[in-house]
């Protein structure tokens, strides 16, 4: 039997340095003004696709950042390996962990999570009068909380990628997926029919780390809000 544990149980000493976990891909790009803005300059790889390294030094002694999968960043700071890290809306909503707080939109990777179908399919009857419903998503816990709303039970299939194959080959019905531009759906003879959320990515901390170390968890706080500020007065 697996004993019990808190998640923050496992983090770091509160006198080690700081963590900040950052997502790779997309959003990563957007990432580099925010942290410039707030005064902290990573190592020049780290944006660097082709660089081996996870781990990187900034300019600040007390802060180091790691790259890690989207998916993954609410995780790390949750379980208090980071402190802090910058973490879309949907991660956030899929996983509702108690231990982070989210002090701070920071208005960048703007996206929704939708639901979609094959435009062959979309609009043919009134999902009104289903009672249940094949769902294709990396968002389980989303799709099934969104259909259990409106009283249809979501059967998932889970996965992690090329989403949009299921409808057209037989796999699922619909599938709940973050979109942009919805041009992936368009290329793919799929159809967004309903979106579930907007999502912009958010500063996030760890509740136990915000509550040891208030006044430097609350200075990375107010640096942020402050280059958010400077982002928005230069639009």
């Amino acid at each position: 039997m697996t004993a019990p544990f808190k998640a923050a149980a496992f983090g770091p000493e509160p006198a080690g340095p700081l963590i900040l976990a950052l997502p790779k891909g997309r959003i990563l790009g957007e990432c580099g003004p925010l942290l410039a803005g707030a005064g902290l300059h990573p190592a020049s790889d780290y944006a660097d696709d082709n660089s081996g390294r996870l781990r990187f030094p900034t300019d600040e002694p007390g802060l180091d950042v790691i790259r890690v999968r989207p998916f993954d960043v609410a995780t790390f700071v949750a379980f208090g390996a980071a402190q802090l890290g910058i973490c879309g809306a949907d991660v956030l909503m899929e996983f509702d962990y108690p231990e982070i707080y989210a002090p701070l939109d920071l208005g960048i990777g703007a996206c929704r999570v939708s639901v979609a179908e094959a435009r062959e399919t979309a609009g043919s009857d009134d999902p009104s009068g289903w009672s249940r419903v094949r769902v294709a998503t990396k968002y389980p816990n989303i799709a099934r909380r969104h259909f259990a709303a409106r009283g249809i039970q979501a059967e998932i299939v889970q996965l992690n990628g090329a989403m949009e194959l299921a409808p057209r080959l037989g796999l699922a019905r619909l599938i709940v997926d973050l979109v942009q531009t919805g041009s992936t759906l368009k290329a793919n003879g799929l159809m967004e029919t309903e979106v579930i959320a907007s999502v912009t990515s958010r500063l996030i901390v760890n509740r136990t780390v915000l509550k040891t170390r208030p006044e430097l968890i609350g200075g990375w706080i107010a640096r942020f809000r402050a280059a958010v500020g400077e982002q928005g007065d230069n639009r």
